[in-house]
This record gives C-alpha cells, structure tokens and sequence, in this order.
C-alpha cells in the first residue's frame, strides 16, 4: 500500500482534491494497483512555519 506524503503550504481544497487524484491516478498507472490501496497525506504549513535559503517565507 504506497503511502505519498505532500508537504506544502495551504491550498483551495478543490486543488487539493486535485492533487490527491492525480497522484493516485500515477501509482494506479505506474504499479497497476487499485487505487484504493494509494494512500496521499497533505500537511501544510503556514508561511511562517518553514523558510528557504535562510529566510522565513513569512519574511518574504
């Protein structure tokens, strides 16, 4: 049972259920499994929670 974990910041969740389809729709057709065995996890983080090339992204 694959399981894909996304780390992200917050989205609409029409693009989240999106995401989740298409990611799915990949391990069906990658691995011919059913897509109920594809497991998807979206974390988000706001933007001050994680930062890149050492500055916040709330600081951006």
């Amino acid at each position: 049972m694959p399981t894909v974990t996304v780390q992200q910041g917050p989205r609409d969740v029409e693009l989240k259920r999106e995401l989740v389809r298409r990611i799915t729709d990949a391990f069906v057709d990658a691995y011919a499994i059913p897509a109920e065995t594809v497991t998807v996890w979206i974390e988000e983080y706001g933007a001050e929670s994680w930062g890149a090339a050492g500055v916040l992204t709330a600081d951006k």
